[in-house]
This record gives C-alpha cells, structure tokens and sequence, in this order.
C-alpha cells in the first residue's frame, strides 16, 4: 500500500513539473510575440482607420501603399537606413561607454559630484537643437558630427541611471563586506556592479529609444544622406507616404536597437530572469 501511495505521489509531482514547464513556455511565449503583436495590430487600426474615414492618401496614406514604396525603394532606404543606424550605434556606444564610468565616479567620489555634476546638468540644459548647428560647424557635415549629437541626446538619462544605480546599495551590505575581509574589487564585481545592473539597464533602454531620434535630429540640421534627409526630402515635396516609409524603418530600427539591449540584459543579469520566472 505504501509502495503504491508513493508511486502515485511520484506520478503527481512529475505531472506538477511538466505543467509548470508548459506554462512556463506558453508564458515565455506570449511575452515574446506580444510586441509583434501590438504592433501589427496598430497597423490594422491604421488600416481601417483610413478605410473608415475615408481618409485622403496624401494626408494620411494607408499602409498598403507604405509597405510597397518600401519594396519599391529599397535600394535607397537601405542605404540610407545604414548611415542613420551607424551614427545611432556609434553615439549610442560612446554613450555606454562615457556615461557609465563617469556615473560611477560621481556615485563613489563626493569631490567628484561637486566638481561635474553641476556642469553636466547645465550641458544638458542647454537646447540640443541650438547646439546642434554648431556640431555641423565645428565638425563639418559628414559622420562626425551626427555621432556627437546622437551622444550628447542619448548621455544624460544614462548618467542618470548609472548614479542612481550605483548609489542603490544598502550601506550596511558594504559594511559587512568589508568586516569579512573582501577586497573594493571583490566588493565592486560581486555586489555593487551587479546590484546596479537592473537600474543601469533602465537608462540604456531609454537611450536606445533616444538614439534613433537624436540621429534624425542630426540630420535634419544638414546632411546629405540618411533617413532623416530623405524625411525632409519627402516633406519638401508633399509625399507622405515617402514619409511614413521612413517614419516605419524607423521604429523598425529602434526597436531592433532596444531588443539588442533587453538581450544583454536577459544575458547579464540572469537573476532578473529568474525573478520573472516567479
């Protein structure tokens, strides 16, 4: 009798495990085509919003015209689309790069804070639309002064973050560190850098989503390639769909760049994931 009653109880523990697994998979599931979802629902919204209202194409045109200039002109927008992703990548690896070592000093040096933290609230005061003009002088009209741009839009929210994330650490996790004899490195790699990830993660999804913006704003002030010039191109000669092409391509883009960043994230902060997973 008791060999039977374990058996069973075996059984229903292995049925308790294969359940959780198959929701699990059917929540990953879901996580993962939901944005897709989303965003083709938008476009049947968008679709039948002008077939609705009858909605002239050259105010608003329906995205059964948009995806064919797509295919149309996809020589074109390739090229271009590669020069405005270049300058997001760049800016947006400079960024990552100067940002975060510097938040790091500002949470860890007092003297630091002091001395950059002010200048660097009053940089990022300044309009990035007048300085903009400046780049294109200093720095002429080719990739430079795209990449500067693209930096200088998508550096502050990261810094943020980097702070922030830095300074979370409760003070008495350090204390404890430090009475059990672990190094400022130790300390560093294996509690304050991994404590920070989660909020450092948060500022490199907000300059991801900037990036893609600050590089048509590069553009727009003066260049001769690149989705933001062909979007002043088709609204200099009133072709709105040549427009909402581009307008597409870019969130094609940004969200490309923003799920680069949510891989690394699922990568390097696997507790996060573990997290969810309960």
């Amino acid at each position: 009798m008791s060999i039977e009653a374990t058996s069973q109880g075996e059984g229903a523990r292995q049925a308790a495990v294969t359940s959780s697994r198959a929701q699990r998979v059917l929540t990953r599931a879901f996580n993962a085509l939901l944005p897709a979802t989303v965003f083709v629902a938008l476009i049947v919204l968008w679709w039948a919003a002008v077939d609705v209202l009858k909605v002239p194409s050259f105010l608003l045109p329906p995205p059964q015209d948009v995806l064919p200039r797509i295919v149309e002109d996809r020589q074109s927008f390739l090229m271009h689309s590669w020069v405005t992703i270049q300058e997001m990548l760049l800016g947006f690896a400079l960024s990552v790069v100067t940002a975060i070592p510097l938040g790091l000093l500002i949470a860890l040096s007092p003297l630091a804070k002091r001395m950059l933290y002010p200048l660097l609230v009053f940089i990022q005061l300044i309009p990035k639309i007048a300085i903009a003009p400046l780049f294109v002088v200093w720095l002429g009209f080719g990739l430079t002064s795209k990449v500067m741009l693209t930096l200088l839009l998508t550096f502050f929210p990261l810094l943020l973050s980097s702070i922030a994330g830095f300074q979370i650490l409760d003070q008495r996790l350090l204390y404890l560190t430090r009475s059990m004899g672990a190094t400022t490195w130790q300390t560093f790699q294996y509690l304050r850098f991994p404590a920070a990830l989660p909020v450092i993660f948060g500022g490199l999804k907000t300059s991801a989503t900037i990036a893609a913006t600050a590089a048509v704003v590069a553009e727009f002030v003066g260049s001769n390639k690149g989705l933001g010039y062909i979007l002043l191109q088709g609204t200099a000669n009133l072709d709105t769909t040549r427009v909402f092409a581009v307008l597409f391509l870019l969130t094609i883009i940004g969200l490309g760049l923003n799920s680069i960043v949510e891989a690394l994230e699922y990568v390097l902060a696997p507790w996060l994931r573990n997290q969810d997973k309960t």
